[in-house]
C-alpha cells in the first residue's frame, strides 16, 4: 500500500494562554496543501522502518510511523510490516510532515489490515501522537483549538489561489518559539476571519517570536508580500513561509528566494 501523506499549512495561529498542564491555548485554521512525503506499507516476515529522502536528525527515539503500529498493536493483532518512508516534506518546518506521516501510518494499517477502526477512534489514537496528528486524519480546512487536538470541519470555502511555499532551511525549536511569545486572548475567532475570507487581517502569534531570532523568516513574508502576495505568513512555528496569489497572476519571484520554493501552484480551500 502506498499512501501520500500532505503537508499543512496554518491560516493564522494566535497563542491564548498559558494552561495549567504546561501547554498553551491556541487557535488556528489549518489546511491541508499539494506538498507529500511517500509512505508505503507492506506485510514482511518481520518488522522493518527504513527512510529515505530527506534526512531526519537522529533523536535516539522511534520515528513517528513505529510509534503508531505500537500503539495500535496496544489493542489489535497487527502482523509483520515493512514501513518505507520517502520524506519530502522538511522537518522542523512548521509544515506538520512527522504528524503526517504518523497519521497516514495509522490510517494505512486500519485499511490494510481491516482494522475497522472509525475516523473519531483513529483521531482519539492520533492525538496520543502528536498534537497535530489528528488533523490529518481527516485533512481538509479544519479550525484546531486547545493544544491543536480539538477539531472542527470547517466547509470547503472554494477560495482558489496560487501558493507559493518556501523554507529557508533553518530548523526553529517550537519549544523556544513558544517560551518568548506573548498569550492574547482578547480577539476575534478567526473562524470569522476565514469564513469572512479576510486573510490579510490574519496573524500568526509565532512571528513575533521566531523573526528576532531568524531574520531571513522575516525576510522572506516581506519579499512575497513585496511581489504580489495578497497574504503571506509564517506557517506553525516555522520555518517555511506561503504566500497566497491570485489565481492568474504570474509569480515572479526575485532569484534569491528560488532557492528556497518547496512548492508553487494552484491550491484550493
Amino acid at each position: 500500500m502506498i499512501l501520500y501523506p500532505p503537508a499543512k499549512i496554518n491560516l493564522g495561529l494566535h497563542i491564548l494562554k498559558k494552561r495549567s498542564d504546561g501547554y498553551h491555548q491556541i487557535e488556528t485554521i489549518m489546511a491541508a496543501i499539494p506538498l507529500y512525503d511517500i509512505l508505503e506499507i507492506t506485510p514482511w516476515a518481520q518488522d522493518q522502518f527504513i527512510q529515505t529522502g530527506i534526512e531526519v536528525p537522529d533523536q535516539g527515539e522511534l520515528n513517528l510511523c513505529q510509534k503508531a503500529l505500537i500503539l495500535l498493536r496496544n489493542y489489535v493483532d497487527i502482523p509483520p510490516v515493512r514501513i518505507h518512508l520517502r520524506k519530502q516534506i522538511p522537518v522542523g518546518a512548521g509544515l506538520g510532515g512527522g504528524s503526517s506521516d504518523a497519521s497516514y501510518t495509522l490510517l494505512g494499517l486500519n485499511t490494510m489490515f481491516e482494522l475497522g477502526f472509525t475516523l473519531n477512534e483513529l483521531e482519539v489514537f492520533a492525538a496520543q501522537l502528536g498534537s497535530d496528528c489528528p488533523f490529518f486524519i481527516r485533512g481538509g480546512l479544519q479550525l484546531a483549538s486547545g493544544r491543536g487536538e480539538l477539531l472542527s470541519q470547517l466547509p470547503k470555502l472554494n477560495f482558489k489561489v496560487q501558493l507559493a511555499l518556501l523554507n529557508p532551511g533553518v530548523h526553529v525549536s517550537t519549544a523556544k518559539a513558544y517560551s518568548q511569545v506573548k498569550p492574547n486572548s482578547e480577539r476575534s475567532s478567526l473562524k470569522e476571519w476565514v469564513e469572512g475570507k479576510e486573510l490579510s487581517g490574519l496573524q500568526n502569534d509565532f512571528e513575533s517570536s521566531v523573526f528576532g531570532q531568524f531574520p531571513i523568516i522575516e525576510e522572506i513574508k516581506t519579499k512575497l508580500s513585496d511581489h504580489g502576495a495578497f497574504y503571506s505568513a509564517m506557517s506553525g512555528s516555522g520555518s517555511s513561509v506561503f504566500g497566497l496569489f491570485d489565481l492568474n497572476q504570474e509569480i515572479d519571484l526575485p532569484n534569491e528566494l528560488e532557492k528556497f520554493v518547496l512548492y508553487r501552484g494552484k491550491f484550493e480551500f
